[in-house]
């Protein structure tokens, strides 16, 4: 029984990791869609088709 509460624990922590990285990436990646966007939109006078 000891044994299936240690790899409980163990699942439960790894999934919470991962989580959180998750989590990180996904900030990251939205600050800078969201730089990159400010950085267009500020030279979208000069942006020629």
């Amino acid at each position: 029984m000891e044994k299936i509460y240690k790899s409980m624990k163990v699942s439960g922590a790894a999934s919470i990791a991962i989580g959180v990285v998750t989590l990180v990436i996904g900030v990251a990646a939205g600050v800078l869609n969201i730089v990159v966007g400010a950085v267009l939109l500020k030279n979208k006078s000069d942006i020629t088709f």
